[in-house]
């Protein structure tokens, strides 16, 4: 009995030894293996790998994925105008050399990340108070993150870390400032807006008074053409009467004496108050031989 629980007890320590030589390396993960608190090995190759048991050889794992450092809150900054505006910004990193980086931090992440928000910080701080308002939030947006990523990743390599990404997710003024900002913004877009309108006011006046002096040009040649056909008309009937009148004169007074009688004897209330035998009724008498005879 006691040598069945001696062989018990010892395969059990055997078995503890053996998974203590033993660890398996995620794709997802650094193996660090040191002795005795000296590193002595970095494995970056997934698979199942041996060492000796503790104390002897221990080993740490570091996260070899891409990271995101992201402010809690915004931090104050001073432009070059003195003005105080609120940044937000975020960073992706990952561990590029993890000798380096568990020298620098014991491999405690949290550490690692204080001293990148550091670095961050002063990259921040020296971009921003070498530029205005306007260049940090549109005119130079892109050129701030990319020279804080260059600032960010030259620091960042001495600690083992490789930047792969800076962006300001917001930048803003401070509280007490912003009023006084959208209202001079809202004075500056309303007197944009009136000189737009009084732009598009004279323009319509001078395109109306255009249109008018253009229909009266337009109207004064039609009325132009129009009776200059007219007379064109009225001097080739006159020709055309004159023709056919002359070749006997004596109608030609009977069909003016006609005409005469239409505009004269329009309605049935019509009167007229002359003499019988006056020159005018000479066709009522007989007709053009009358006429004729009694002259």
């Amino acid at each position: 009995m006691n040598r069945i629980v001696a062989a018990l007890i010892a395969g059990f320590i055997a078995i503890m030894l053996l998974s203590s030589t033993v660890f398996v390396v995620d794709q997802r993960k650094y193996a660090v293996v040191f002795a005795l608190g000296e590193l002595k090995d970095v494995i970056s190759e997934p698979g199942l790998y041996f060492k000796l048991p503790p104390p002897f050889q221990n080993v740490i794992y570091l996260d070899r994925r891409v990271l995101t450092l992201d402010t809690p809150e915004p931090e104050r900054f001073i432009t070059a105008e003195k003005k105080n505006i609120l940044v937000d910004a975020y960073v992706k990193w990952r561990i590029v050399n993890p000798r380096t980086y568990f020298r620098s931090f014991g491999g405690d992440e949290s550490r690692a990340r204080n001293r990148m928000s550091q670095i961050v910080k002063a990259a921040l701080n020296d971009e921003i108070t070498k530029r205005t308002v306007r260049e940090v939030i549109s005119g130079e947006r892109g050129k701030v993150m990319q020279a804080i990523k260059v600032k960010v990743a030259a620091e960042a390599e001495a600690i083992g870390v490789g930047i792969v990404d800076v962006r300001l997710k917001r930048v803003d003024y401070v509280e007490q400032i912003n009023n006084s900002v959208y209202e001079r913004m809202k004075s500056e877009r309303v007197r944009v807006a009136n000189e737009l309108r009084s732009t598009g006011s004279a323009d319509s006046e001078k395109i109306r008074a255009d249109a008018d002096k253009q229909r009266t040009v337009i109207l004064a040649e039609a009325y132009s053409k129009a009776e200059n056909i007219r007379g064109e008309g009225d001097a080739k009937a006159s020709q055309v009467y004159a023709e056919a009148f002359g070749r006997n004169p004596e109608f030609y007074k009977f069909y003016r004496s006609l005409e005469a009688y239409r505009a004269t004897f329009k309605g049935p209330n019509d009167i007229m108050v002359m003499d019988p035998s006056s020159e005018f009724f000479k066709y009522f008498k007989g007709g053009p031989s009358a006429g004729a005879a009694k002259k």
